[in-house]
């Protein structure tokens, strides 16, 4: 009697804690949402410094000084891996991968970030796609 009173109770409450947890697509939009934030803040700082110094003025600054070529450097690889990242996600869900691609390599961050926010607004189909 008491091992069925312990699965009765364990059911219920597996059954209560899972009511409780935010939906799979709920937490992909929060997540869109913060990406989009983000996305909006960085991008505004970003036209911003680019009106002030030129589109060049970070390769300049990169062979003036060390520091900035090592972060110029590190971005590279950072947004190599979110290439990777996005290209077996995109693969898994159906998504046209190419535009976020090329924004990567143009406008760094923002291609990924713009990646987040659309996988997390665009329509969805029930079962997404093995890679």
């Amino acid at each position: 009697m008491v091992a069925l009173r312990g699965r009765a109770y364990h059911h219920v409450m597996a059954t209560t804690t899972a009511s409780l947890a935010p939906s799979p697509l709920r937490q992909l939009r929060s997540r869109a949402l913060a990406a989009g934030v983000v996305l909006a803040a960085f991008t505004a700082y970003s036209l911003w410094v680019v009106a002030g110094h030129g589109i060049f003025g970070f390769i300049t600054l990169a062979f003036r000084e060390p520091w900035a070529m090592q972060l110029l450097l590190d971005l590279v690889i950072a947004c190599s891996f979110a290439i990777g990242w996005m290209a077996h996600d995109a693969r898994k869900h159906g998504i046209t991968l190419w535009p976020f691609v090329v924004a990567t390599m143009l406008v760094g961050s923002i291609g990924p970030l713009g990646y987040l926010v659309w996988r997390g607004v665009r329509p969805t189909d029930a079962t997404p796609r093995r890679a």
